[in-house]
Parts: structure tokens; C-alpha cells; sequence
């Protein structure tokens, strides 16, 4: 396909997007299945334009001063597809499969950047309605921490040290680009470069096959690293989903001790096993799905419970832009209610002298420092401990001030270049 026809497609997916009101994914699998002359490389690059405009749908639609996905596609196209403004005039010239020539004003506009009058929460590409949330997180730092979060996020990949070193999975994948991560010395980071139109499939590569690698994004890793799973623990990763954190806490434990995978989603729950067996770990117990009988049985024995609580998603805008504008006030009290329960059982199951983790994929203050505070409120028996001292422990480095104030830690693109996660690490006081 040429270049005129990938941006007329991707004015279309978003015109079905928005007629349907489905999501990305599916709309673009959509899209594909009914243009089969269209080349995997055809489907990445209008994948890229149609998720480049949900990035950045506000601060387009403020500079092409219209939201048609016309005018957005147009306003993205030029980052998108990393070509100049004639250039992209050139493509766009009403022939056949293109979309209707570039008009004087449209040009124009493609030209200029934002009015000075725009609001802060355009130029950040974030709802209007979390805007003070997020404000109240980031101060002044609400725009680039915006723009940040609207960025396209690079492949964080964690090396599985029960079967590989890191320097040996960045020698295996060295023709990606493969970098060690900023942070954690787990990490393996494959960025964006030019002329890349989508970052590789690791799952079909034989590190991941092997069980060297597992797909997890370095600020996931920062929170089980925080959480300080040692060897011979007995460990509770109270919302396991796909089981990335467990692996990680099992890799910790180096396969020892004993880890108790439960989730309250079957669906969920259902690729741990096939990941256990890559991984090669042994102590893992996967509990039935959504058995809160069995998981109340178990009673306070456990040194770590390990909760990934269920969120917003807010971190995760970066890889899933069109969750920005889905999510709704009615859904996050639904998952604020979701986060006190869950933070609820598992105070059950702490031993005394044991650990509570505490992580949730958001930077709004509601579902982060808001509901420790209000934990250890109603639980005096518990206490936070500092963020800071753990990071040196664990990373061997000391985060910025603003990481950590208060005892959490609070993750962002911006800041650490990791998506948005906030990790709390609470003690129960022993008997």
C-alpha cells in the first residue's frame, strides 16, 4: 500500500471505531480481515496512526481545530509515519485510495502548533474530568507527564535468572537493539528506533520459548523487587491474572519456599500454568479461580502477600491509549471499592512480622496513596515502610526525592521512563 492509502485506512478504522464504539484492536482486526491484499507491514504502520491519534486526541484535535478522523489522522500522520509536511501533502492528493487533497487551511494548520489558549489538560492529552487528579499527582509537571504518558512505550522484557544471566539474553538479542533497563538489573529494554514500524514478537523468539525471558515492563519489575521476596518465603500474590508478577517473585525466591497464586478471574488465571512450566518453578500453588473459601483457610501464615490490586489502568496508558477515554467516574469507584476489599483480605492472611505489598498499574492519587492511608487507618497494626532505603537495597540506587515521599514510591514514564506503578510496602507488627 502506498502512504496515501495506509492514512486513508486509518481514517477509516477510527471512523468504525467511533460509529461501532469498539475498541482499537478490534476494529483494526476488523479492517484487516475485510482488505486481505494488505501486508503485515501495511496493518503495523495503520496500527501505529490510528493508536498515535488516541495518544494524542485532544492536542491534535486543538491544533487541526477539529476532531473528524480525518483531521486527527492528518495531524498524526506526519509523526506516525515520520515523513515532512510536503511530503505528506504529496500523499494525500484525492487519487484513487487516498483520502481528499490536503485543503489550504488544513495545510495551514499542519503547520502551526497549539493555540496559546489551550488548557492544560490538551496539551496533556488527558481527560478533563481526572485533570485535577493527575494535577494533584504531577503539579506542574501535569503537561510533560501527560505527554509523556501519550508516548509510544518501549519492550521491556525481564530475564528469568533461574535459567539465564542478563548478559547473555542481551547478546541473544542484540539485533533488536536490546539495552539493559535503567533500573532493575532484571530488565532487558528494546526501544522504538527509526524506521521501526513495530517492535519484534519476542513470544516467537527461542529466548521466551526457552524460558529465558518473560514480556514485563520494568516498573512491574521495580515492584516485586521492592517487595523483597527472599528465599524459603511463604508467599500470597493475591491477584496473580497472567501470573508476570509471580514468575518474578518465584525467579526471587530463587525456587524456594512456597507461592500461592490466586485470582478471582478464571480467564484471567488460565496462561499461569503454561508460564510456570517455561519458567522452570517449582513451588508455585495455583489455586482455583475465585475459591475465597479456600483462600480464607489459609489463615495468616504468609511472611508476603503480594497485592496487584485491580485499577484504572492509568499507567498503562502508553500501550493502551484507547483505555484513556473509556474509562468513566462510575468505573473507577467500582474499582476503588474492588481496591478496599482486596486490601481488606489480605491484612487476613499477613502473619505477624510479615509484609503486605500493595501495587496498583495507576498514578491517581485516589487509588494509590489515598487507600493506603485509609488502610492503616482502620488496620493499626500495621505501618509503612520507607520506599527509599528498599530501592537502595534492592536496585542498588537511590530514586529521585519525589518517588518516595511519604515511604511509597510512585513510578512514571516521565520520571523513571517505566509506566505509571505505585508500590506501598506496609509490616505488620509482630505479636
Amino acid at each position: 500500500m502506498r502512504t496515501g492509502g495506509r492514512i486513508q485506512a486509518a481514517i477509516e478504522v477510527l471512523e468504525a471505531m467511533a460509529r461501532q464504539h469498539r475498541p482499537a484492536a478490534d476494529a483494526l482486526s476488523d479492517w484487516g480481515r475485510a482488505h486481505r491484499f494488505a501486508g503485515s507491514g501495511d496493518r503495523a504502520v495503520i496500527g501505529n496512526i490510528v493508536y498515535d491519534v488516541l495518544r494524542k486526541r485532544l492536542s491534535l484535535a486543538a491544533q487541526m481545530q477539529n476532531d473528524t478522523p480525518r483531521h486527527l489522522v492528518l495531524a498524526a500522520a506526519r509523526d506516525a509515519l515520520a515523513i515532512e509536511l510536503d511530503e505528506l501533502c504529496a500523499a494525500v492528493d484525492g487519487s484513487r485510495h487516498a483520502p481528499a487533497a490536503i485543503t489550504d487551511g488544513e495545510r495551514a494548520r499542519l503547520a502551526g502548533g497549539l493555540p496559546d489558549d489551550t488548557p492544560d489538560h490538551v496539551r496533556a492529552d488527558v481527560p478533563e474530568w481526572l485533570a485535577p487528579s493527575l494535577a494533584r499527582r504531577f503539579g506542574d509537571r501535569l503537561v510533560a507527564e501527560g505527554r509523556a504518558m501519550a508516548a509510544r512505550a518501549p519492550l521491556d522484557l525481564r530475564v528469568n535468572l533461574l535459567k539465564a544471566d542478563r548478559e547473555r539474553v542481551l547478546k541473544h538479542l542484540e539485533g533488536f537493539g536490546a539495552e539493559p533497563t535503567p533500573h532493575a538489573s532484571t530488565g532487558v529494554r528494546i526501544a522504538h528506533r527509526p524506521g521501526m514500524t513495530r517492535l519484534p514478537n519476542i513470544e516467537a523468539d527461542s529466548a521466551h520459548g526457552k524460558g529465558w525471558v518473560e514480556v514485563q515492563d520494568e516498573g512491574s519489575q521495580i515492584a516485586a523487587l521492592l517487595s523483597a521476596a527472599g528465599p524459603r518465603e511463604q508467599v500470597l500474590d493475591l491477584c496473580a491474572g497472567a501470573g508476570g508478577k509471580t514468575l518474578a517473585l518465584g525467579a526471587q525466591m530463587q525456587n524456594t519456599g512456597q507461592i500461592y497464586a490466586y485470582d478471582r478471574d478464571r480467564g484471567q488465571l488460565r496462561p499461569i500454568f503454561e508460564r510456570i512450566r517455561r519458567a522452570g518453578l517449582r513451588q508455585v500453588q495455583v489455586m482455583e479461580a475465585g475459591d475465597m473459601a479456600a483462600l480464607d483457610e489459609l489463615g495468616p501464615r504468609f511472611d508476603l502477600v503480594f497485592v496487584d490490586a485491580p485499577c484504572s489502568g492509568s499507567g498503562t496508558w502508553r500501550r493502551k491509549p484507547d483505555a484513556k477515554w473509556r474509562l468513566k467516574p462510575k468505573a473507577l469507584e467500582t474499582r476503588l471499592q474492588e481496591q478496599r476489599d482486596v486490601l481488606s483480605r489480605a491484612a487476613t492472611l499477613v502473619k505477624p512480622g510479615g509484609r503486605l505489598a500493595y501495587v496498583t498499574c495507576s498514578v491517581l492519587p485516589e487509588e494509590n496513596e489515598d487507600q493506603v492511608a485509609s488502610f492503616l487507618e482502620a488496620h493499626p497494626d500495621f505501618a509503612i515502610e520507607p520506599a527509599a532505603p528498599l530501592w537502595a537495597k534492592a536496585l542498588d540506587s537511590e530514586p529521585d526525592a519525589a518517588a518516595h515521599a511519604n515511604g511509597w514510591l510512585q513510578l512514571s514514564p516521565l520520571g523513571h521512563g517505566t509506566d505509571g506503578f505505585f508500590v506501598a510496602l506496609l509490616a505488620r507488627a509482630p505479636n
